[in-house]
């Protein structure tokens, strides 16, 4: 008899795929064979996202898509989304299945039975009881990974449901970490991307406690001496979280390269005490200039939120001209929706929908001649390129250290190789050209 077959789609963040491919793996270890989302498959499995309200609309149109492939499918909801509204996924037509922050990584223990059923059937903890921590870590882009180190938050921005969704913060073990690094780089990968809720709170609950057995700053120095990885970069990590010292590490790290994405939010402080977050703009332009300071190649990307409760146009005109000034990369635009259970939700000032797309146009547009500026900054300097597996109409991408992403005529030999190049022009759809500098580096 020919093995079941399972595909699997993910919405949203980095995490979500490192837990999709640990997912997929369990299911590979039972048998399964793993096909692509667009061929007919026995079960399909969605990883939902509940950061914003696209997200959600998305979730019923990849159920059509799973329906188109095989009708008879057996459909599962995993993730964010399912944790918070699971009634809600389980009543989509053609949905069998929906997991919550627990039960997602014992997915293949309810298997037994893939009789379609009339209604989704729902297995959901409470939130306080995703308070135990299942490493993870992405494997199918050959050239990059993402790996997982910390999960949930105990931060009360009042936009978020991650909270909700994901639990308290909670850290991997070190020595986890270190076991799954070196099982990346024995597969031939070449960057590892750090993941989680809230990398920087990295050491708490790494025993099942509050108290930090290792910080951040030590996470990144043992990464630092694992062999075989040549590139470790950071994702999202809160301001007041990037501490100097890490900051200096990367700086004269082996590994790690120059590239930080910390979330703003708003660069008005009326704005980011409604949010509660937990500083202000005094210290963001604090971090950013640290950065420059001791790596001014740097780059740095921002997340920034429009339209929140409470936003006058002074308010956003403040955050425009801050991040203006700011010597960063690019940015992130995201346009505030309400989310269920939270206490924005509630708040008077609500912006209208139109003046939040026009001012999500605005930054977009202060983003993409932000990405520009730094781009004409790095021409003429000496990088070193790893080269993307895919051929996107007869060309190849690779990002720099810096994030710099270049093209060139395809050709399968740089796939997944580390080059060393000179950038020389922007072309006219925005990426960087590069002559190459030396045949063979890895």
């Amino acid at each position: 008899m020919s093995a079941k077959k399972v595909a699997f789609y993910t919405l949203g963040c980095k995490l979500n795929f490192s837990e999709t491919s640990t997912i997929a793996r369990s299911f590979e270890n039972e048998g399964f064979q793993r096909v692509e989302f667009e061929e007919a498959a026995d079960i399909y499995v969605i990883n939902t996202c509940s950061v914003t309200e696209n997200a959600d609309k998305r979730f019923k149109t990849i159920v059509k898509q799973a329906q188109r492939a095989n009708e008879d499918a057996f459909l599962i909801a995993v993730g964010c989304y399912a944790q918070l509204k699971p009634e809600e996924l389980a009543a989509v037509e053609g949905v069998d299945l929906v997991l919550g922050a627990t039960e997602k990584f014992k997915i293949t223990d309810y298997l037994n039975d893939l009789t379609k059923n009339d209604h989704g059937e729902v297995h959901s903890c409470e939130i306080n009881e995703a308070d135990f921590y299942v490493g993870s870590y992405s494997i199918g882009d050959r050239t990059r990974a993402f790996l997982k180190v910390q999960d949930g938050c105990d931060y009360k921005c009042t936009y978020c449901t991650i909270p909700l969704a994901r639990g308290i913060s909670r850290s991997d073990r070190l020595e986890n970490v270190l076991q799954n690094a070196s099982e990346i780089s024995e597969q031939g990968i070449k960057e590892i991307v750090l993941t989680g809720v809230n990398i920087g709170d990295y050491g708490k609950g790494e025993f099942g406690n509050k108290k930090h057995e290792h910080t951040f700053l030590e996470l990144v120095q043992a990464l630092d001496e694992v062999e075989g990885i040549e590139r470790l970069r950071i994702s999202s990590i809160e301001p007041n979280l990037l501490k100097n010292e890490t900051i200096d590490f990367v700086a004269s790290s082996k590994t790690f390269v120059p590239h930080f994405h910390i979330p703003l939010q708003s660069g008005s402080d009326d704005m980011l005490k409604r949010m509660r977050r937990r500083y202000l703009s005094d210290l963001y332009v604090d971090r950013v200039n640290k950065i420059k300071a001791v790596m001014p190649n740097a780059c740095i990307g921002v997340d920034v939120i429009v339209g929140f409760p409470g936003e006058t146009d002074e308010h956003f005109l403040e955050t425009y001209n801050f991040l203006q000034e700011l010597d960063i990369s690019y940015l992130h635009v995201f346009t505030y929706s309400e989310r269920d259970n939270t206490p924005a939700a509630e708040m008077d000032g609500v912006v209208a929908l139109k003046v939040r797309k026009k001012r999500s146009k605005m930054l977009r547009g202060l983003s993409a001649k932000k990405r520009r500026a730094f781009y004409e900054s790095q021409m003429g300097n000496t990088a070193t390129v790893l080269f993307e597996g895919e051929n996107k109409s007869g060309y190849i991408h690779g990002f720099t250290e810096n994030y710099v992403k270049v093209k060139a005529p395809w050709n399968p030999k740089l796939v997944n190789t580390l080059k060393k190049v000179n950038l020389t022009k922007i072309d006219e759809d925005g990426l960087v050209r590069f002559e190459m500098l030396q045949e063979e580096l890895v």
